[in-house]
Order: structure tokens, then sequence, then C-alpha cells
């Protein structure tokens, strides 16, 4: 590693904010060659069906300026491949949208559902890179990706002498950057409940029924099964039990 473990650690410490700390990343990784840095972050990486989820945080460098859009608003980042590798991968991988096929993780697994990523990509010359995918204790997920504009021949013999400093950096910089997303994005969750369909669905997860969350929330008995059949019909759930399933996948439930 070119820096200390205890220099990169108190460099992204001293770093007030999250764009002074991605700002860091990226000297960092310059260093080593690479021009840009993709950083996201997801409280809840894939839907119940297992579809990835826009991820709530995306910071990105030196990269083009539709590409925010594109990923989080036309539906790329569902399409990208190397975020669907990351969801399956705890270690850092080395990936490459080349035509000559490198040996990367990618190598094999390209079909026509990850042509428009490709071709943005390779139009954009941000063809070659490493991601370190980081899974946290609850469900959540963020990815740290460094990619090198213009990378040679040479550029998968090369990562593959920096992909343990990568895995490190990655935790690192992402240990340092959870603490300053805001509370939003770190609840963020595709479906919306109020806070008295959260109480009665919390409650039910108990094992309560409408007539004893009624009692404990001194309401209507009609007006707790109202405010649980919204919840149920929000979540797209077929019952209660169901609906406190799907509640909890998208940590609806957490205090």
């Amino acid at each position: 590693m070119l820096e200390t473990l205890e220099r990169v650690e108190r460099s992204l410490a001293e770093a007030a904010t999250l764009d002074g700390k991605i700002d860091y990343a990226v000297a960092l990784v310059s260093a080593l060659g690479f021009t840009s840095v993709v950083y996201d972050y997801s409280p809840v990486a894939t839907s119940h069906e297992g579809e990835l989820l826009t991820p709530s945080h995306l910071s990105l460098r030196n990269v083009p300026d539709d590409m925010r859009h594109l990923w989080c608003d036309r539906g790329y980042y569902q399409r990208d491949p190397v975020q669907h590798m990351a969801l399956r991968s705890t270690l850092p991988f080395i990936w490459s949208y080349r035509r000559n096929r490198d040996e990367t993780a990618l190598a094999g697994y390209l079909s026509d559902e990850h042509q428009p990523v490709a071709r943005y990509l390779r139009d954009a010359d941000l063809t070659c890179g490493v991601t370190v995918p980081i899974h946290r204790t609850r469900g959540d997920m963020a990815t740290f990706t460094a990619i090198r504009r213009g990378a040679r021949k040479d550029f998968v013999r090369d990562a593959r002498h920096h992909l343990a400093d990568f895995g490190l950096v990655g935790q690192l910089f992402h240990e340092h950057a959870y603490p300053m997303l805001s509370e939003k994005e770190k609840r963020a969750a595709p479906v919306r409940l109020t806070p008295r369909e959260r109480e009665c669905l919390l409650y039910s997860a108990e094992g309560l029924t409408a007539k004893e969350i009624a009692h404990r929330l001194g309401r209507a008995v009609p007006t707790v099964t109202l405010h649980i059949n919204t919840a149920i019909r929000k979540l797209g759930a077929r019952n209660r039990l169901h609906a406190v399933i799907l509640a909890n996948h998208y940590r609806l439930l957490e205090a």
C-alpha cells in the first residue's frame, strides 16, 4: 500500500465531510493510476423479489455528467453486471468491458441485457475497474469502485497487485463514510408506511390481534384494521403475515 493503514484511517477521519472523504479516496486511488471513483450505499440491496434496488446514496467522481441520471433514473443500475456480481461477492474483484475479453469477473458473464451499460462505459472509456463489495450485518450494502480511464493492455495484471489494498481502502472508506450519510439515506425504502401503519404491523409481528392492538393504542378495531389493510396494500402483500415479512425485509419495523 502506498500509505500505511494508520495514515489512511487518520486522513479519512480528519476529512470533516463526506465530500472531503471521497476527495481523499480519489487522491489515494489516483496514486495507483485510477482516475474515477464510484461509491454507493443501499439500506436494502434488493426487493423481496430479488431485484436490485436503486441506491439511496451515490457519489461519483470524474465520470460523465449523465451517469447519475442513467443509473438512478433510467434503470442502468439494475442492468449493471458489476453490481450484480457485488451482490454475490464478499471479495474485491477486477472487471473489464473491453472487447478483447480480459480474464476478469465479467468474462463470459455479459449478456444482451447488459449491453446498454457496456456500450455506455465503452463510449466513456470507463471500461476497466476494481470493485469492493461491502456487506453489513443488517443486510445493507455498499460498493466502492475505482475506474481507470484509458486503461492499457496490462491493466488486469497491474490491478491484481493492488487488489488487497483496494479491499482495505474500500472497507475503511465505508466505515468513515457511513456516519456521514443522512438518516433518510440510511433508512430509504421503496415503500412508505405511516407511523400508525408501522406501529400496527409491529404489534402484528408480536402476534397481537386487531382487537388487542386497538386496546393498546386506544383506537377502534375498524381503525386498526384499516391501518393494517392499507399497509398490506402498500407492500403488495397477500395477508397480514406476508405484510410483516415484507416490512421486515425492507427494515420498516426497526426502531
